[in-house]
């Protein structure tokens, strides 16, 4: 809180999500991670091919939150606000592990 009262511009709370990216031997082996992944929640994974043949699985996570906090200098938000987002943003963390 003491850095966001002394803030001058725009603050954002963001969480990345989980992000994982693996390169595959043959597609096959990239499909059935990408199968698992899907499985297990991960909706926003998939699978990529350069140009050099290289095949890349990812494994993505569509746990992000993005919030705006301050505008100019000014919080819009309480501090119970924030509280509340840092909880949401920890059980997110705890869904990625």
């Amino acid at each position: 809180m003491a850095a966001l009262e002394k803030a001058t511009g725009d603050v954002v709370f963001k969480f990345e999500p989980f992000v994982l990216h693996v390169l595959c031997r043959e597609l096959q082996d990239a499909q059935l991670l990408h199968s698992v992944a899907i499985d297990s929640g991960f909706r926003n994974s998939g699978i990529t091919v350069g140009k050099g043949g290289k095949i890349t699985m990812a494994v993505r996570s569509t746990h992000c939150l993005e919030v705006p906090l301050s505008h100019k200098g000014r919080l819009m938000v309480s501090e119970e606000y924030i509280e509340f987002l840092v909880h949401v943003a920890n059980q997110k963390m705890e869904e990625n592990i």
